[in-house]
């Protein structure tokens, strides 16, 4: 059985027992949170499709922890202008373990 979650703006694909890691979400280690924009539950060959949800359906996860990904180095540079600027950033991202899928 997996289902199809959108979170911070994405699409995951879950199963149960899965880690997945997705967009910062406001929750402390080892707290559980509910998800419920599930947009698709598959149960072997019976699959059920939300417009846009599915009515009733969560997937329950528990959060591992949060983390930050590795530093992406952004370089800007302008050519026979002498300009150029690097900046780095990390995004703060949730890594969850998938406990159940009801629906």
């Amino acid at each position: 059985m997996y289902a199809i979650i959108m979170t911070g703006g994405k699409q995951y694909r879950v199963e149960k027992g899965l880690n997945v890691v997705v967009e910062k979400l406001e929750a402390e280690a080892g707290k559980e949170v509910v998800l419920d924009q599930v947009l698709m539950i598959s149960d072997g060959d019976k699959a059920t499709i939300g417009k846009p949800t599915v009515e009733g359906a969560t997937v329950v996860a528990k959060v591992v922890r949060q983390k930050r990904l590795p530093k992406v180095l952004v370089f800007k540079k302008k050519a026979k202008n002498g300009y150029k600027k690097m900046q780095g950033h990390r995004q703060y991202v949730t890594e969850l373990e998938i406990v159940d899928i009801k629906g």
